[in-house]
């Protein structure tokens, strides 16, 4: 039987994902003037696959986290580096119908 310790490092880290994929948390979505922002818990079998620096998305994706487009990984909490914090532009609003501007 094949275990854990006898595979090649990229085949133990996908075996690994895949075990703890379900138990990946998100938070609800906050906001300020200008982003939404959300946090992401991963297990804590999962930390030693978060490197100590901010990742590109190809990185937060290939460890587990699914999220909508334009989500950016932007902070390390380092105390808990388990913790991911993301954010991402909030859309600007389109004039409504019938609107009209106060410059001409």
């Amino acid at each position: 039987m094949t275990t854990m310790l006898d595979m090649p490092r990229g085949q133990k880290e996908k075996q690994l994902i895949a075990a703890y994929r379900e138990r990946i948390r998100y938070s609800e979505k906050y906001c300020d003037d200008t982003h939404e922002y959300r946090h992401v818990i991963l297990p804590k079998e999962l930390k030693r696959l978060v490197p100590n620096r901010i990742m590109s998305e190809a990185e937060w994706r290939g460890i587990g986290v699914q999220q909508s487009l334009g989500w950016e990984h932007y902070m390390v909490h380092s105390p808990e580096m388990h913790v991911l914090c993301f954010r991402r532009a909030k859309p600007v609003a389109a004039p409504r119908a019938g609107f009209r501007a106060a410059y001409p």
